[in-house]
């Protein structure tokens, strides 16, 4: 008898210290609490858009999409995943004695993937995301990404042309101790890169904000302005180049308007802060806060746009 009681406190011991398979929105966590619910591993940590980590998350436990905005504010997914709400799954933690702590997350939606390294200072405050990957349709195009024992981040993307020519981009990142993603080398072949069209994801958006339209220097240098669900805002693609594509940046998001002819993009959670100062037929970019997680670290988003005159059709020929 004395066996089995001493069998049944262990199995009660261990069932109060096993996790739950979940991290549900009818939960209430505080942020330590969201960051020891991922198990720890040990680096290097490597992935492929092959690996076999997107197509096996059924027992991996999940985060709720509140939760997961409750913690890191609702700028992490957006850029890739616009306004649906991706399955998030929990992959693992990295922390780093007396520093920083890494977690890792994959994010899954019917028509997108994505794997995202979240950084935690050591007072347990979120800092910033970057993603690692975000796996595209491209049967041509092969991606790895990683995070070396140093916490280098690492990603690549390779691409077969139709001759046979493997081209590749090599991007390396660091977070460092202002609290953001920095780009410390890159490396790439790709002569697509300075000579393809850039897409503009928002270009079918309405335009009847007086602002609205594209301003553009070139095809590879355009800040393109639409509405936003408020007067008061207004939503924006920026895409620019220079020295012929080895510093380069793009972002998305909404700004709000801050005085009659400027909009600023700030989001929680995000340290980046971009102005927006409107004229007749101009726009001018000022990296107001460090955006390192949308740019090269050479280069800022800066500078004046002109706005494209928009050609109206011409009236049909009176018979």
């Amino acid at each position: 008898m004395k066996h089995l009681w001493l069998l049944a406190l262990v199995i009660l011991i261990a069932s109060c210290k096993s996790k739950p398979k979940a991290l549900t929105d009818d939960q209430t966590i505080t942020t330590e609490d969201f960051i020891d619910f991922f198990p720890e591993f040990k680096l290097p940590f490597n992935i492929s858009d092959t690996s076999a980590l997107f197509r096996k998350h059924n027992d991996s436990a999940t985060i709720g999409n509140k939760i997961f905005t409750q913690i890191l504010g609702d700028s992490v997914l957006k850029p890739q995943f616009g306004n649906t709400k991706p399955k998030i799954y929990i992959i693992g933690r990295v922390p780093v004695k007396k520093a920083e702590t890494y977690l890792f997350v994959k994010a899954i939606s019917a028509s997108k993937k994505a794997v995202y390294v979240l950084t935690f200072d050591k007072e347990k405050k979120f800092k910033a995301a970057l993603p690692m990957m975000v796996v595209d349709v491209d049967p041509l195009t092969q991606q790895t990404a990683g995070m070396d024992a140093r916490y280098s981040i690492a990603r690549s993307r390779h691409r077969k042309a139709a001759d046979g020519k493997i081209t590749y981009r090599k991007e390396v990142y660091v977070y460092n101790n202002i609290g953001v993603y920095t780009l410390i080398l890159t490396e790439s072949n790709d002569d697509l890169a300075v000579t393809g069209d850039v897409v503009n994801p928002i270009d079918t958006l309405d335009r009847k904000h007086k602002y609205a339209g594209d301003y553009v220097r070139d095809k590879r240098n355009i800040v393109s302005i639409r509405d936003g669900a408020k007067g008061s805002q207004v939503r924006f693609f920026i895409h620019f180049e220079k020295d012929k594509g080895a510093c380069r940046g793009e972002m998305r998001g909404i700004a709000s308007f801050v005085q009659p002819n400027v909009a600023e993009f700030r989001e929680s959670g995000d340290p980046c802060v971009l102005q927006l100062r409107f004229a007749n037929n101009s726009v001018t970019l000022q990296e107001v806060a460090g955006c390192g997680n949308y740019r090269d670290i050479k280069c800022f988003f800066e500078g004046s746009f002109p706005k494209k005159k928009v050609t109206k059709p011409a009236p049909p020929k009176k018979k």
